[in-house]
């Protein structure tokens, strides 16, 4: 059995002897993509040109199977020198936004990609398999998690250049690779399934959300137009009101960067795009003073909005606070409604500005440049349906039971997923840090 020693870095331990550890710079090539302008997305959309590569975007990066969407409809020519190209073999990794961290992949084509991606070629005395199962490893996430900085949440090129990676002599990195890839495939598929089964069931919600909200508990209520096209008919004596005239809108705190890290409760862009309703209590803090306390402030009704990414689907992601973060702020990323008193049951709330009605408001309306971006001014155009107080009550109690039994199952489902993930990550961890070898 060959010796150990301490690796100096606490999240990963001990290593064998002959093993090392090195920084990724030393070891590969990390660049980041391109963001494309309204003209190259006119020109690239549904680019059939053989002598093209896919522009792989963030959304294209699925989270659970760890693989790539290759047929999102954008092709950049591969004369264009201005698109950085990544190769067969290498591994994307979200730096920037809501994903940053946890979406990765290994690619099996060439591909360009959006500028919040960060492509690892392996180049010397490493294996791009190697690079691939580590950054999978609790070891890079950690690593990751302690850099998390800025506005919008992410780590800077600069840092992950930085980071730090154990490297096994090239033999044991096959060996290790091809074990791990025989033993996490197994738990790969189970996660895939499950995770089928929990996509069904979301679709369900997002049916008896929509019907629910814009219809009503009644069988067969009596119906009138809306008005608005992407919301059709109500019942007669809902209204329809623009945002505008149901309260106030406030975008969030501009801080640089040394801001970050100290201070007071801070709602990041992550804390609204992963959640509908948001955390009691956030990991972010900012040095922020008690009059931007007060602008900002975070209080129980109100509404967050993401204002701004590299794609309309991301755009006009919702999150209701349900209860104060007292002296919070919130991000300039994002904007807070502020409902009038009477106007809006927050409950009621919760699930009206999550149904994929909206969805329809915000892709067709979104302009689109190098980032999308939504605008006070665009969010106070959209109509919000208003049945009387009592009903949104009414409605959201119903919600609250049957998206709860949905959710009981879509959790035992989760649990189910979460077993199969935290086995394959120990699997990784033990293997990628050598705490248990693999025998020629």
């Amino acid at each position: 059995m060959s010796q150990i020693k301490d690796s100096g870095i606490g999240w990963i331990g001990e290593i064998p002897e002959e093993w090392n550890i090195k920084k990724f710079k030393y070891i590969a090539k990390l660049y980041t993509g391109n963001s494309i302008s309204d003209e190259e997305k006119y020109l690239y959309e549904n680019n059939v040109n053989e002598r093209s590569y896919p522009y792989v975007s963030t959304k294209d990066v699925n989270l659970n199977t760890k693989t790539v969407n290759y047929d999102s409809g954008m092709r950049i020519d591969m004369n264009n020198r201005k698109f950085r190209i990544a190769n067969p073999g290498d591994t994307i990794l979200c730096i920037e936004g809501g994903s940053a961290g946890k979406k990765m992949a290994q690619i099996n084509q060439k591909i360009c990609f959006v500028n919040k991606l960060c492509a690892m070629h392996a180049e010397k005395d490493i294996l791009d398999d190697w690079i691939n199962l580590y950054v999978q490893s609790d070891s890079f996430a950690k690593e990751f998690s302690l850099n998390m900085s800025g506005m919008i949440g992410g780590v800077s090129l600069f840092d992950l250049k930085n980071f730090s990676i154990v490297v096994p002599p090239l033999n044991e990195q096959k060996l290790i690779s091809k074990f791990l890839k025989e033993k996490t495939s197994k738990l790969d598929e189970a996660i895939k399934s499950a995770k089928n089964e929990i996509d069904l069931l979301n679709q369900l919600k997002r049916n008896i959300i929509r019907k629910t909200v814009t219809k009503g508990l009644e069988q067969n209520p009596n119906l009138k137009y809306s008005g608005v096209d992407w919301i059709g008919k109500i019942p007669q004596n809902w209204a329809v009101k623009k945002l505008r005239y149901l309260g106030t809108l406030q975008n969030g705190i501009s801080k640089d960067g040394g801001s970050f890290g100290s201070g007071y409760p801070f709602v990041s862009y992550g804390d609204v795009y992963n959640n509908f309703v948001l955390p009691t209590q956030v990991d972010g803090l900012v040095e922020s003073t008690s009059s931007e306390r007060k602008l900002f402030s975070v209080e129980k009704g109100d509404i967050f909005f993401t204002r701004t990414s590299e794609t309309a689907e991301e755009i006009g992601l919702v999150s209701t606070c349900f209860e104060s973060i007292e002296n919070a702020t919130f991000a300039g990323f994002l904007i807070r409604f502020r409902p009038a008193s009477n106007t809006l049951d927050r409950n009621f709330s919760k699930y009206y500005f999550i149904s994929d009605i909206l969805r329809k408001f915000f892709v067709k309306e979104m302009m689109v440049v190098t980032r999308a971006s939504l605008g006070q001014n665009l969010l106070k155009n959209l109509s919000v349906v208003l049945p009387p107080l009592e009903t949104q009550k009414e409605i959201a109690n119903y919600l609250d039971n049957t998206i709860g039994e949905i959710d009981k199952i879509i959790s035992t489902l989760e649990s189910a997923i979460l077993i199969s993930k935290d086995t394959k990550k120990s699997l990784i961890y033990e293997y990628v840090t050598g705490k248990k070898r693999v025998e020629a």
